[in-house]
């Protein structure tokens, strides 16, 4: 029977050395799991979803644009839901800034994004007055593609996180046993002899 610390030091050979933080990026595999993001910005992600869907088989350029638009609005709404804390500022208070503003300082990652939404908000506003050409379908289908992606990358953010394997605690005492190997097994002492049978 081999020697238990010689098994283990096998072991370490065989699989390798436990991936690095840092390391390099290829042997860190990220692990998904579920964040704890609040019940109110899961509803707005789920109403965005179906906002865009809906955008998607409207009639109207006017009216898939305006329905995509309120889709992006909604999203950013979810990370400002997620991630927003109340302004402390009297003089900041007291002035209404769109959700396009405050993006941007609560998820600084979104400002691109921010910016293109907010460069639409004028023509929503003319789509929803029904101003006929405000929006055109390319437009719409512009908007509509933009909007899934935008979506699809604020999902990620709030609800499916990566999370990368911790480092081993190498503590110096021997790891347990391997599952294959049993434990040697003791007799029980009868009359100093142990029993044969």
């Amino acid at each position: 029977m081999a020697h238990y610390p010689a098994v283990a030091a096998q072991r370490r050979r065989v699989t390798g050395p436990a991936p690095s933080l840092t390391g390099p990026a290829s042997d860190v595999h990220p692990v998904l799991r579920r964040a704890t993001a609040p019940p109110a910005a899961l509803d707005l992600l789920a109403q965005a979803r179906a906002g865009l869907e809906e955008a998607a088989v409207l009639p109207t350029p006017n009216e898939r644009y305006a329905t995509a638009h309120l889709a992006a609005l909604r999203t950013a709404a979810a990370v400002l839901a997620a991630r927003g804390r109340p302004e402390t500022s009297p003089r900041r208070r007291a002035r209404i800034r769109s959700a396009w503003e405050v993006l941007p300082e609560i998820a600084p990652e979104l400002t691109e994004w921010s910016a293109l939404f907010a460069s639409g908000a004028a023509r929503r506003a003319r789509a929803e007055a029904g101003i006929r050409g405000a929006a055109g379908q390319r437009d719409a289908d512009d908007l509509i593609r933009d909007v899934a992606m935008f979506l699809r990358i604020v999902e990620r953010m709030l609800v499916l996180q990566p999370v990368l394997p911790q480092p081993r605690q190498d503590t110096g005492e021997p790891d347990d046993p391997a599952p294959s190997t049993p434990a040697p097994r003791t007799p029980p002492a009868r009359g100093g002899l142990p029993d044969a049978g």
